[in-house]
């Protein structure tokens, strides 16, 4: 058995015989005298081998990613290498054994690799043997680690909750398992525990956590995979107060023994204002760029767009580019209006602000008022740059949103080694769906309504908000939770707003509106997405980079060649039958 690491000896091991296991990283003859950097989950140690050494012949023959067996005596070394840990020594090889060959690699197993991501996700199991990943993966343990010493403290019971449950479609698309023996029958795959925590509650734990795996049907991408783990938090007879008081402890424990910081109280803002100030519920809060409502500069404007806009209750947003006018091109600009059409804004207005005067696309058509109020309201000085969208108040929000956090990383304004967290609350309690043509929940349909919005439920659902809450950390959603609904009559109540009737909210969800006939407690929780939280903590924007196993945008796995076709018998055994390919 392995029982030491190379990173545990130093210079005060120098004169102790010792064994060592793991990869051929380099080898290198100098003079005759061979050394090799032998490699294991800790990092790399030297070993060398002098001509008169028995075991010089086979310590030349070695190649890169040999799995070898070492005993030697650890040395000083004469030139040192700071940027080991192992810098100082180097051993002296006794004995030396080759316990497996390999063969070419397909790629460099450096940091700096240039190979590319399909290739490293095809031979994964070597890709994993990059320190980079290694790192990943082991922080990721770290914190797990921490989560559970942390609410184990605190009185929350780790309880496992079923991998096979019934599919509840209201939401993302669900994962379906054919049942063998109830024959055309269907399990689904979790999109999380959601309905088995609040069941808990009801079952009276009070203080559940769980570092859950969930699956979700959906389309992917950078910061998505098709299963992927939360933590998962949930308490009975508390407040959004006590979630809020327990994550933000739990993040300080992360942060400070990972990190090695200290964080800040965390801030509050509440969805509307959120999206007024940044056009995104959850915003980059590293630098400013805030989103400005300049409508009311332009309310009895002669400019018939603007006009036009107000007349429809849309809105007229702006962003300050300070300082950049210069540096933008019309061409460049032209790019930016583009960007914005993806979010389906109609245009993008500028303003540019040289030598006391206003240049742009609309400036010929504003008035000498109108001028002198952007300049006021806005605070211009010289050389900036206004970007404008005037839409509706969705559209004019988000397009202004996804263009700041464009031009706040392009342009580097984004602080780097800044952790800003933000709580966004009281979220809309509905949203309306073109494609169902109906509003559908938020968040989910447990999730319990503003006690000031009851009533609006059924008559008022677009100015209906909830008691929905999510944690956001630079530009990422980090958790999201609610406090949940305990009361049947509030159950079916929503229910019924999103269309649902009766009778389906019994089929999808009876034995749970059963369970809340037996004394539901109140009750509140969050589920924490960890691959995001490590994806933060390593300083990676590639959620596949803290995977051990992931799947590619298209939800494959190109290491085992999955989803793939099974045989006929299983597919017989299931009852299963294939359309055929036309």
């Amino acid at each position: 058995m392995k029982l030491t690491n190379n990173t545990d000896y130093n210079i005060k091991n120098v004169g102790e015989e010792i064994e060592l296991y793991g990869w051929v990283l380099k080898k290198r003859n100098l003079g005759g005298l061979v050394f090799i950097d032998l490699r294991d989950r800790s990092g790399i140690i030297q070993l060398a081998v002098k001509p008169e050494n028995e075991f010089y012949d086979l310590a030349s023959s070695l190649k890169s990613e040999y799995v070898i067996k070492v005993i030697g005596k650890v040395v000083e070394r004469e030139s040192k290498n700071p940027k080991l840990k192992t810098g100082e020594i180097e051993v002296d090889v006794l004995s030396l054994s080759v316990i497996n060959k390999s063969i070419d690699l397909p790629f460099e197993l450096t940091d700096d690799t240039t190979a590319l991501e399909d290739t490293r996700l095809k031979y994964r199991y070597l890709d994993l043997r990059r320190p980079q990943l290694q790192n990943n993966l082991i922080t990721r343990s770290k914190v797990t680690l921490i989560v559970r010493n942390y609410l184990n403290k605190l009185g929350f019971a780790e309880v496992e909750t079923p991998i096979l449950c019934k599919s509840t479609p209201e939401g993302a698309r669900d994962y379906l398992v054919p049942s063998r023996i109830t024959k055309g029958c269907f399990y689904a795959l979790p999109q999380s525990p959601q309905l088995y925590k609040q069941l808990l509650m009801i079952g009276g734990m009070e203080k559940y956590f769980q570092i859950a795996r969930c699956f979700r049907d959906e389309d992917l991408r950078a910061d998505r995979q098709p299963e992927f783990t939360q933590i998962d938090i949930e308490m009975s007879f508390a407040s959004e107060e006590d979630i809020w008081n327990i994550v933000e402890g739990l993040m300080n424990e992360i942060f400070k023994e990972i990190k090695g910081v200290t964080l800040e109280k965390f801030p509050r803002l509440k969805y509307t204002e959120c999206m007024s100030r940044f056009g995104s519920d959850k915003p980059d809060t590293r630098f400013k760029m805030e989103l400005n409502d300049i409508t009311d500069i332009f309310n009895n404007t002669d400019f018939q767009i603007f006009k036009d806009i107000i007349l429809n209750k849309g809105v007229i947003n702006a962003i300050v580019v300070e300082n950049k006018a210069d540096i933008f091109s019309r061409k460049d600009i032209d790019k930016l209006t583009e960007f914005v059409k993806v979010y389906k804004a109609k245009a993008l207005s500028f303003l540019k602000y040289k030598n006391n005067e206003l240049t742009g696309t609309i400036a010929k058509v504003l008035s000498d008022e109108e001028k002198a109020s952007i300049i006021q309201k806005l605070n211009i000085k010289d050389n900036d740059l206004i970007f404008i969208v005037a839409d509706k108040k969705s559209v004019s929000q988000t397009a202004l949103g996804a263009l700041r956090l464009k031009l706040g990383h392009e342009l580097n304004l984004v602080e780097k080694d800044k952790f800003n967290f933000l709580w966004v609350t009281d979220f809309p309690m509905f949203e309306y769906s073109e494609e169902e043509e109906r509003y559908v929940a938020a968040h989910h349909p447990f999730t319990s309504p503003n006690k000031k919005d009851i009533d609006k439920l059924l008559t008022d659902k677009e100015n209906c908000y909830s008691r929905a809450y999510d944690l956001v950390l630079n530009g990422y959603e980090l958790l999201s939770g609610s406090v949940r609904i305990h009361e049947e009559e509030l159950q079916e109540k929503v229910f019924e707003a999103i269309g649902m009737t009766h009778e389906e909210a019994i089929n999808k969800f009876g034995f749970f509106l059963e369970a809340f006939k037996y004394g539901a407690p109140p009750h509140c929780g969050v589920g924490i997405g960890l691959e995001r939280l490590i994806m933060l903590l390593v300083d990676t924007d590639n959620i596949r980079d803290v995977v051990a196993f992931p799947k590619t945008t298209s939800a494959t796995c190109l290491m085992s060649d999955a989803p793939n076709i099974v045989d006929e018998k299983q597919l017989k055994e299931l009852s299963i039958q294939l359309e055929k390919k036309k």
